[in-house]
């Protein structure tokens, strides 16, 4: 089966008309959607409402954006400082997307979005500029194909669709399932690629509880009906952490199933991810406290937070809980000194901080209660 084929041509036919067993009933924020023309709404396929996660002036990356909702919500968001771009494949949908961007730009009074010709799983390659390398330079031998790769590698490096480190915030509503299993790891590494440091995901997508068997992943209307390509639950957290980000949050999860194939039940979950642990470990004399519930918890990286002690942590680290999802949960306790030469932390164990180690250089002094207000 070829699953990009299946994939454009039921999307294409969901541009035209709407098709039912593509979305699942999702509540936006009315206000976002009075300025959306009815035929762009009509045609939305998704599982969730990831635009409620930007913010202003945000530059915001959508994956298959077809016919332009979630960027339209986004858009008016993050406002005029912020962009919104959207990727897509199917000719259909993008042509839907378009025709109707000025009319929403014209009715919030900026215009920040623009929706660009691509697959998800390969950001570099705008498929637009590649196509017009095509017409000039057909391609009618292997000398042509060999000049068609060679221009595509050079579009990728000097022009590419999604430049690296430029986005804030990927969103994506029930698209990622529809990638080939083949190309998934790549999704997941060109999603890392475009993200800022500190930038994050937002992601709404079909999950299963089970993993699907080979011939339900063979049928390509349950593939292109976001079915039988979704990842298992587990699956999907672990490929983000494989990527490199931190923080994966299941921020929302369906108690009922969508569908249920053969036993198998297959749910909207919404995950968030971040970018950003990447850095040498440095001494600083740092802690932080974990608050709890839990007695203890581990991080992505494999340290240990005790519930009420002030546990040493590298500089980096210390910065991490200081940031979400983690600040929240966590006590940061400083060094006290201002100017600590680098040494390497050992992040091989994990050990309590005394409090003489965090306050060393700074002066023993008793405060006097007479001279302050009282708690």
């Amino acid at each position: 089966m070829d699953v990009r084929v299946s994939v454009q041509d039921r999307y294409g036919e969901g541009a035209q008309a709407r098709e039912a067993a593509l979305c699942c009933p999702i509540d936006y924020e009315p206000k976002y959607l009075e300025v959306i023309p009815q035929e762009v709404i009509e045609r939305d396929y998704g599982c969730g409402d990831p635009s409620r996660y930007a913010r202003q002036g945000d530059t915001v990356l959508d994956l298959g954006s077809g016919g332009g909702k979630i960027c339209f919500i986004a858009s008016q968001i993050v406002g005029a400082t912020g962009r919104v771009i959207g990727v897509d494949m199917t000719d259909d949908m993008l042509a839907l997307a378009r025709r109707h961007a000025p009319t929403v730009a014209a009715a919030i009074g900026h215009n920040n979005v623009a929706f660009k010709r691509g697959h998800i799983e390969d950001l570099r390659t705008d498929l637009d500029l590649l196509e017009t390398y095509l017409q000039a330079h057909p391609v009618r031998d292997v000398a042509g194909l060999e000049a068609l790769e060679a221009e595509k590698e050079r579009l990728g490096r000097e022009s590419p669709l999604i430049a690296d480190a430029s986005v804030d915030l990927i969103v994506s509503n029930c698209v990622l399932n529809l990638v080939s299993d083949g190309k998934k790891k790549q999704l997941f590494a060109e999603m890392y690629r475009v993200l800022k440091t500190g930038g994050r995901i937002a992601i709404s997508d079909i999950v299963s509880d089970e993993v699907s068997p080979q011939h339900l992943k063979d049928d390509p209307k349950l593939w292109s009906g976001c079915v039988s390509g979704a990842l298992q639950e587990s699956e999907f957290l672990s490929s983000l952490a494989e990527a490199g980000f931190h923080g994966i949050t299941i921020d929302k999860y369906d108690d009922e199933p969508w569908q249920i194939v053969e036993g198998i039940e297959y749910r909207s979950m919404t995950v968030l991810a971040y970018k950003g642990k990447e850095g040498p470990c440095v001494e600083k004399n740092d802690a932080v406290i974990y608050k709890g519930p839990w007695s203890k918890v581990e991080d992505d990286d494999g340290h240990v937070f005790v519930r009420g002690e002030r546990m040493a942590v590298c500089e980096k680290t210390a910065r991490l809980m200081a940031r979400e999802p983690y600040a929240d949960q966590m006590i940061p306790v400083p060094s006290a000194l201002a100017v600590i030469d680098d040494v390497e932390f050992d992040c091989g164990r994990d050990r309590v901080r005394s409090p003489q180690e965090t306050k060393r250089g700074a002066p023993r002094v008793t405060t006097d209660p007479s001279q302050g207000s009282c708690c």
